[in-house]
């Protein structure tokens, strides 16, 4: 499909979503997160920002962006399981968590990808379950708000093949049958993408009438934990991300949503990182909207990954070392280009576009571990810099 070129000035999003105008950014140092979160769930309400879960458990934060030297508070804990991955969107004042991973109960065998959808209502601090269950599994979905007040969701693992996978995986003894256990991962592993049946629909959910929908198929392979901005109502960008375990893609892709249905436009591949390297592509990365120009840092890939499924080795990732990247990319024009670097390797935590940068907060870094750590990555137009 052809590349389009993206509009300059870009509409700044759903106001719920936004920083109210008068907010006071300038702060001299922004605050650690009281605790480490990687595969949690973020979400803006006008100027409050919320990130926990994942492996903060149970346990969410607000940060008063208009007022960052008051620091994160705690705020209700969630009433669920503890989940990691889950999609998450704003409906009005209202937050809403779809599916994510994790055990049921804590003596558990064995994880499972959740079906459940709950709400945390902002301005009460309560969370309640809602009264319906996710179509599919939505595992590493992302999610986006329209201006009816509708959540729109794309991507996300298939539950009945994932859950069975855990679980066989649960039920072997590793060392005691490490070659049963290595054939069984290898059979899950070496399929192809479309073997997975991930959801190539577009779902979308009315929090109001507590009903689900779909806007039509996705019409390239679905991605799980790809970085998902709004561009607008009605209009965002699905960019990276899995296309199965282990392997990414470079693809970036622009939704627009008209009346019943979506229209699907290819944009241009994120770059390789040094000319003539092949670019993986990320899965788990940062991503916001600043001063018009869409930004994308950070995420986790496996250099090799690509070449191996080209050569028609499915199981892509096998014997390569996991990578957390720091690049920073910007899409200008009809192409993207490194635009700086993090300070370090980093994936899975939260991102909010803010006056002047990105303000990234917690995520894991190379060595697998959580962070606290929270910073303004600043764009200027012409490059990067680190604040705090």
């Amino acid at each position: 499909m052809p590349v389009s070129m993206p509009t300059r000035s870009l509409r700044a999003g759903l106001a719920v979503l936004a920083l109210s105008t008068g907010a006071a950014m300038a702060a001299e140092t922004w605050p650690d997160l009281p605790a480490p979160v990687k595969n949690g769930v973020a979400a803006r309400v006008g100027d409050m920002a919320f990130v926990g879960l994942g492996s903060a458990g149970t346990d969410l934060y607000a940060l008063d962006l208009s007022a960052p030297a008051a620091g994160w508070q705690k705020r209700a804990p969630f009433i669920g399981p503890v989940t990691n991955g889950a999609a998450v969107a704003v409906s009005a004042t209202t937050i809403y968590l779809f599916s994510g991973n994790g055990k049921a109960a804590e003596n558990a065998r064995s994880p499972i990808i959740f079906d459940t959808v709950y709400a945390y209502d902002t301005q009460s601090d309560r969370w309640s379950k809602r009264d319906t269950k996710t179509p599919v599994g939505l595992s590493g979905a992302k999610a986006v708000s329209l201006g009816d007040g509708r959540i729109v969701l794309v991507g996300g693992y298939n539950k009945a093949l994932f859950d069975t996978y855990l679980a066989e995986t649960g039920a072997i003894d590793k060392e005691a049958d490490p070659e049963g256990f290595r054939a069984l991962v290898a059979s899950y592993m070496g399929m192809e993408p479309k073997a997975y049946r991930w959801n190539d629909k577009l779902l979308v959910y009315d929090p109001a009438a507590n009903r689900w929908g779909s806007l039509g198929d996705n019409p390239y392979l679905p991605n799980c934990d790809p970085a998902l901005v709004a561009e607008g109502d009605g209009r965002f960008l699905v960019m990276s991300g899995e296309i199965k375990p282990g392997l990414r893609t470079p693809e970036v892709k622009r939704v627009e949503i008209k009346g019943a249905s979506a229209v699907w436009t290819k944009l241009a591949d994120l770059p390789p990182v040094l000319s003539g390297q092949r670019q993986e592509g990320v899965a788990g990365a940062y991503a916001g909207i600043v001063g018009g120009d869409v930004l994308l840092a950070g995420g986790t890939n496996f250099p090799g990954a690509r070449a191996n499924a080209q050569a028609g080795r499915w199981f892509a990732h096998d014997g390569l070392k996991k990578g957390w990247r720091d690049e920073v990319y910007v899409l200008g024009g009809t192409s993207w280009k490194l635009a700086g670097r993090l300070p370090r390797g980093l994936a899975y935590g939260a991102s909010f576009a803010v006056p002047g940068g990105l303000l990234i907060a917690g995520g894991e870094d190379g060595d697998g571990m959580p962070r606290a750590d929270v910073f303004l990555l600043r764009w200027d137009g012409r490059g990067t810099s680190i604040e705090n």
